[in-house]
């Protein structure tokens, strides 16, 4: 499953299908929010926070190739991520796309 932030998908002929969206939310820990809260008070790198953040995009992009297969596409250009706060101490991470589908016997 190919996903690009790209409207297009290289040389290859494709038809352009709908709009497919996947979210994917982490929920809070509270040890680690207190130690991130701590780091963020005297500065520093939040490591703990940026893994669980890639985790979450990670889960999210995954569940978009996942539904564009379902959905029939051979894969997902113009791939946007955003992180639109649920609610505090959780990470939201949607990402929408459309599909696309490799146009066979063209050529």
């Amino acid at each position: 499953m190919k996903l690009t932030t790209l409207d297009l998908c290289g040389e290859e002929p494709i038809a352009v299908g709908g709009m497919v969206t996947a979210c994917a939310v982490s929920g809070a820990n509270v040890l680690r929010d207190m130690r991130e809260a701590i780091t963020n008070t005297l500065g520093g790198q939040m490591t703990r926070y940026e893994k669980v953040l890639q985790e979450t995009v990670d889960r999210a992009l995954e569940a978009l190739a996942d539904r564009a297969t379902a959905e029939g596409y051979d894969g997902v250009i113009g791939v946007q991520i955003s992180h639109p706060m649920i609610t505090e101490g959780a990470i939201e991470v949607v990402v929408s796309g459309t599909g696309y589908r490799r146009e066979r016997g063209v050529g």
